[in-house]
């Protein structure tokens, strides 16, 4: 094994083996990166599609890489090209921006031929993930049978929000986190939006009709968390 990664590392070999076998090696390693960032996150702060990205980013940085080589001018060239890809969603927590990052620097590592260095990045990264993971109360993976959603109220201006959802929420929801509060309609409603942990799909119907009960409650919205993070 050793005198494997010696012999990508050397940067000797140019063959489509050793290509496709630095593509193979950047796709373990972004795996690698998922299963430190899902045992390092909340579950209810992951995105199954998130972690996809980051194994195809650590893969496509790798080939990218690659293609590059020491040609200056095909480096100038793809930034041009790739200049023109837009993502429209917003990572919603810098914890996510930095494992982004960490696929990028391990894809590129993979690409330019130093496998040791991605490896040993891990190792360091991952550890001062695990030492410094959140460990403060929060909503953590469902129980059995549990499922996560995002759950969305607007009520009037006038109510606070934790006074008067707190006794319903707490009748239908196992665990919950609050997200964000903000105002909307020129400032005559609060939003709050919460992750929430159901039981089954029958609490979710009777919460959203329970709080569509309460007086000064102007509308909910309750989605899976799966499809909200898409």
């Amino acid at each position: 094994m050793s005198d494997f990664f010696t012999s990508l590392d050397s940067g000797i070999s140019h063959g489509p083996v050793d290509v496709f076998l630095r593509l193979v090696i950047a796709m373990l390693l972004g795996g690698v990166v998922v299963f430190i960032y899902r045992r390092t996150r909340a579950l209810s702060d992951t995105a199954p599609s998130f972690m996809v990205t980051l194994v195809l980013l650590t893969i496509l940085i790798a080939m990218v890489t690659q293609v590059i080589g020491d040609n200056v001018a095909r480096a100038f060239s793809l930034v041009g090209a790739l200049s023109i890809v837009r993502f429209r969603t917003v990572v919603r927590d810098t914890q996510d921006t930095a494992y982004v990052i960490f696929a990028v620097a391990v894809g590129m590592a993979v690409g330019a031929a130093h496998p040791w260095l991605a490896i040993d990045a891990i190792v360091v990264v991952g550890f001062a993930a695990f030492v410094m993971r959140d460990r403060g109360p929060g909503l953590t993976a469902p129980g059995p049978g549990a499922d996560g959603y995002v759950l969305e109220v607007r009520m009037g201006i006038g109510g606070d929000p934790q006074t008067l959802l707190a006794p319903t929420l707490d009748s239908f929801v196992r665990q919950r986190r609050l997200q964000s509060i903000a105002t909307a309609a020129k400032g005559l409603a609060i939003e709050v939006a919460y992750l929430a942990e159901l039981p089954n799909d029958e609490a979710a119907g009777a919460l959203v009709k329970a709080l569509n009960r309460l007086e000064g409650v102007q509308s909910v919205s309750l989605h899976r968390q799966d499809a909200a993070s898409e």
